[in-house]
C-alpha cells in the first residue's frame, strides 16, 4: 500500500484498515457492520462453541476430500494435456470453458443430481479447484525442455520412470502455483456450496447468523475462513519458493 508517496508495510496497511473497521462501527456507520474489537471478542466465544467445531470439522473433511481429488485430476489432465496433442485437442477446450466460467451457477444443479449433503460441497470443491490446477499443471509440462526427456531415454528410463522422476520434478513450481490458486477457489467454493445448501457445517452457520442480524458471529466466522485460505495459500507459496530451482534445470 502506497500512502502521500510512502510505501507502508503490509503490516502497517492491516492495522489501518482495522483502525477504520473500528472507527465505522464506533459510529454505526452500517448496522451490518460492528466494531473491530467486538468481532474479535465473539470470535473467541465462537471458536469455543460446539457446534462451531462440528461445522468446521466438517467443512475440513469436505474441503481435504475435494482438494486431493482436484489436486489428483488436475495433474493427470494438464500432463495429458501437455503430452499429448490428442488430448489438449479434446479437454483444452473444455478446461478452458470450466476454469472462466461461472461455476456457482452451477451449484444448484450439483444439489438436484447429489442432494442436499456433504457429496454436494466435495464436488463443488473439486469444480473450483481442478481447471486451474490442470491449466498451471499443462503449462508447467510444456516449458519442459525436450533435453530433459532426451536424457531420461539415454540412461534407460522407463515411460512411467521419465514422467514420475523427470517431468513431473520439472514441472512442479507450475503444479503447486496452480495448487496454490486452486486452494484459494476451493475456499470460495466450499463457502458458496455451504451458503447455497445451507443445511450442513458453516453454510448453516452463515444463514443462521444472517438471519438473526448476529453481525459480530457473522463477520468472526468470515475472519476465521480468511485466515484458513491465507494460512494454507502461505504454505503452499512457502513449498513453491523451496523447489524454484527445478525450474532452472529446464533451460
Amino acid at each position: 500500500m502506497v500512502l502521500f508517496g510512502h510505501r507502508i508495510p503490509p503490516a502497517y496497511s492491516l492495522l489501518i484498515w482495522i483502525g477504520l473497521w473500528e472507527l465505522a462501527g464506533r459510529l454505526e456507520l452500517a448496522f451490518i457492520l460492528p466494531p473491530f474489537s467486538s468481532v474479535i471478542a465473539e470470535l473467541w466465544v465462537l471458536a469455543q462453541r460446539a457446534d462451531f467445531h462440528a461445522a468446521a470439522l466438517q467443512t475440513l473433511q469436505s474441503f481435504f476430500i475435494g482438494m486431493v481429488i482436484a489436486i489428483i485430476g488436475g495433474v493427470a489432465i494438464g500432463f495429458a494435456m501437455g503430452r499429448s496433442r490428442v488430448a489438449n485437442s479434446i479437454l483444452g477446450m473444455w478446461v478452458n470453458i470450466f476454469a472462466s466460467a461461472p461455476l456457482s451457477s452451477l451449484v444448484p444443479v450439483l444439489m438436484l443430481l447429489f442432494g442436499l449433503g456433504q457429496t454436494t460441497i466435495i464436488v463443488t470443491v473439486v469444480l473450483f479447484a481442478i481447471w486451474i490446477i490442470a491449466l498451471d499443471t499443462y503449462a508447467g509440462v510444456r516449458h519442459i525442455s525436450p533435453s530433459l526427456s532426451e536424457m531420461g531415454q539415454s540412461f534407460g528410463a522407463s515411460r512411467w520412470q521419465l514422467l514420475t522422476k523427470v517431468l513431473f520434478w520439472a514441472a512442479l513450481p507450475e503444479i503447486l502455483a496452480g495448487i496454490r490458486m486452486g486452494l484459494i477457489r476451493a475456499v470460495k467454493g466450499i463457502v458458496i456450496g455451504q451458503l447455497l445448501v445451507s443445511v450442513v457445517a458453516l453454510g448453516r452457520l452463515f444463514r443462521t447468523f444472517s438471519d438473526n442480524f448476529q453481525f459480530e458471529e457473522f463477520w468472526a466466522l468470515t475472519l476465521i475462513l480468511f485466515v484458513f485460505a491465507l494460512a494454507f495459500s502461505s504454505m503452499i507459496g512457502w513449498l513453491e519458493h523451496k523447489v524454484e530451482y527445478y525450474a532452472g534445470s529446464r533451460i
